[in-house]
């Protein structure tokens, strides 16, 4: 009980000391999570478990999407990319089907690692302009 109070305590303060750059890698994490999760309980056939699952990476995919800046042209690309993934993560938890949670994860994957890179190269121009 107590470890899993630190524990708690620990991914409280990540989150609020976190940069937005690293919310957001945050989030596609969490998304990530959240669709592994929901096809093992698909697998084990507990759909109440896989329903709040699926439902979970919809809203982090939700507030991916929400908090777009419309101002870059990147960001029009993006909403269509997560309105596709919403729509598939609704059908995937309306049919309980693992092929469609397959078929997101990947996208998800890369959007996760090209913003994992991005930053990288973020911190080195930060650094290299100092």
């Amino acid at each position: 009980m107590v470890m899993n109070n630190a524990y708690q305590q620990y991914q409280q303060n990540s989150i609020m000391t976190a940069s937005p750059e690293e919310l957001t890698l945050m989030l596609y994490n969490g998304a990530i999570k959240f669709i592994k999760q929901g096809k093992i309980f698909i697998e084990q056939n507990n759909m109440e478990k896989a329903n709040n699952s699926i439902i979970r990476a919809q809203d982090i995919i939700s507030e991916l999407n929400i908090t777009l800046n419309m101002d870059y042209e990147i960001s029009k690309n993006l909403r269509s990319l997560y309105t596709f993934i919403l729509d598939r993560l609704m059908q995937a938890n309306i049919k309980k089907d693992i092929s469609i949670l397959d078929e997101v994860l990947p996208l998800i994957e890369e959007l996760r690692d090209t913003w994992q890179e991005a930053m990288k190269i973020a911190k080195k121009n930060k650094k290299a302009a100092k």
